[in-house]
């Protein structure tokens, strides 16, 4: 049994270990938890109902504030289309997420769980912990009941979005809007009590320290101790085109007072040494998730020897990342070539990793 790394060590490994030392110490806790050298991934698509957002976050370029031109909700027709098409290329799963958005409540939410639910077979991934949060404070209703009442409509599993940095003072500057990081964790938890699985995620490369890092990898750990509901995680890095974070970044003349709010933009090395680390460290959580969508498919490739057991998603559709100016493509005969191409068998797999085929 190999033994826990402790945050100190984790920390010491983040700033100063030699990359490839890094890199092949998360290849074998990777070669022990998946001994068949068996990548996997699924078939779904990302669907944005709405991106009409109050909680304006300052790296997001996504989100439209109400009555704006291009703001949107989609149509039930729009959507029913959008899962047929997924259907029929071998889909599985549906990941739904939006904005927070004032004109829909509850009801709202309800009904198009139940709509799709009525129609199709096919697993709802769907409403991260901000949207989980906002619908709780607009009805006054606890996140347990809350989430009891989406997963009896319908949800089947919820993403782990919004969670970027799992520090208050990095959440302060980058969302002040958004929910903190103590409620993030405790829609997780209640989700995973009343038996839903969840996935954790990290966006970093920002303006968090190195020990924000480490806090965010603790507080994940830490709840799956307690739980174990997470499935997976993934990291990816920020992507500042286009988002008011960048602009600002731009305009400013940085004073000694607000250095720790300068964006420290992620390099490919940076990205494969949080990957790593995160496997090293993450020794409850079983998955760790590669991000083609950031990175690309070469990067994922690399991913592999890094820790990383999994490819993710086909994503039919992705708009948040490109909204940022970021836009990798890939088909699942590019992701089975590649996992190929990186010396691994590669399976679909479902929402809750049960291998549907291999190739």
């Amino acid at each position: 049994m190999r033994e826990r790394i402790t945050n100190e060590d984790a920390l010491a490994l983040l700033k100063s270990s030699d990359l490839l030392d890094l890199g092949q110490q998360a290849d074998e806790i990777r070669k022990n938890m998946h001994a068949s050298g068996m990548v996997t991934f699924i078939v779904d698509r990302n669907i944005n109902y709405t991106n009409v957002c109050i909680n304006k976050c300052r790296f997001c370029a996504f989100y439209r504030d109400p009555g704006s031109s291009d703001a949107y909700v989609l149509s039930r027709e729009e959507l029913f289309k959008k899962i047929e098409e997924t259907i029929a290329l071998g889909g599985t799963q549906i990941l739904i997420q939006g904005g927070l958005n004032p004109d829909l409540d509850l009801d709202y939410y309800i009904d198009l769980l139940k709509s799709i639910k009525q129609r199709y077979d096919i697993n709802i991934h769907g409403f991260s912990p901000p949207e989980v949060c906002y619908l709780a404070d607009k009805h006054a209703l606890s996140i347990s009941e809350t989430i009891s009442r989406l997963k009896s409509a319908g949800l089947d599993s919820i993403p782990g979005g919004g969670a970027e940095i799992l520090s208050d003072r990095v959440r302060d500057a980058l969302s002040p809007k958004k929910i903190k990081s103590g409620r993030w964790l405790g829609v997780m938890e209640e989700a995973h009590k009343l038996g839903m699985r969840t996935t954790a995620t990290m966006m970093f490369g920002s303006v968090e320290t190195p020990e924000e890092v480490i806090e965010h990898l603790d507080s994940i750990r830490s709840l799956q101790d307690r739980t174990g509901g997470f499935t997976a995680f993934i990291p990816w890095t920020f992507q500042p085109g286009n988002t008011e974070l960048a602009d600002a970044e731009q305009q400013s003349t940085r004073t000694e007072n607000n250095k720790h709010d300068q964006i420290r933009q992620a390099t490919a090395v940076d990205y494969l040494r949080v990957l790593a680390l995160s496997r090293v460290y993450l020794d409850n959580i079983k998955n760790i998730q590669a991000s083609w969508v950031t990175q690309g498919i070469k990067m994922a490739q690399i991913a592999l020897r890094f820790g990383a057991n999994d490819f993710g998603s086909t994503m039919i559709e992705e708009n948040v990342v490109k909204a940022a100016g970021v836009s990798y493509s890939i088909s699942m005969e590019e992701i089975v070539h590649g996992i190929r191409a990186a010396g691994f068998a590669p399976a679909q797999r479902d929402t809750y990793y049960k291998l549907i085929r291999k190739f």
